[in-house]
């Protein structure tokens, strides 16, 4: 553990997955297509939370929309991969263009267009309301159901994995807050 609270953990990005994650995976549609869509601000800090550690974040989805589009610029997302239901050619995409290898990228996924990425990356967390299959190949299993702070507990355990208490995780960004830097 570092004396000073930062973090030096193996992660340097970590990817999301949105509908089951981020959001609890209802879908609400008008004619136009996806109206609606209810993210967590507790998950929104944990963006701000990584970035205050140094740490890149992104969200992979199989579906586009407005609303997520809109989240996507509101936390300032380093990495945003969207219509995309082959997440190999993403993550590896990814991986050339952020010059990272795999095992410095943790991923949270629920479904079973996630399980590719299982073994790919070097963490895979599911919340606890993801697909069985999901379940089963998970590096670490969430407490959370998606959409209800599942991203803020993945980010958490990167951060106390690494041998951080969550004085020195959160210290960072309560700094920001003073400066009215963080955005929910």
């Amino acid at each position: 553990m570092s004396s000073t609270g930062a973090y030096s953990g193996p992660i340097r990005l970590v990817l999301f997955d949105v509908d089951g994650v981020l959001t609890d995976g209802s879908l609400i549609l008008d004619g136009e297509g996806e109206a609606v869509k209810a993210f967590n601000v507790r998950d929104g800090l944990a963006v701000a939370l990584l970035r205050a550690h140094g740490i890149r974040s992104g969200v992979m989805s199989g579906k586009t929309s407005r609303p997520l589009d809109f989240r996507v610029r509101q936390l300032g997302f380093d990495v945003a991969v969207t219509g995309k239901l082959e997440k190999v050619h993403a993550l590896e995409s990814i991986v050339r263009q952020e010059g990272l290898d795999a095992s410095a990228i943790a991923y949270v996924g629920d479904d079973v267009v996630d399980l590719p990425l299982a073994g790919r990356v070097g963490r895979f967390y599911a919340p606890a309301d993801a697909h069985p299959l999901v379940l089963t190949h998970a590096d670490h299993i969430l407490t959370a159901r998606g959409g209800r702070g599942a991203a803020r507990e993945a980010v958490d355990h990167i951060l106390l994995s690494a041998g951080l208490t969550l004085e020195q995780a959160y210290a960072p960004l309560l700094e920001q807050w003073k400066r009215f830097d963080a955005v929910q």
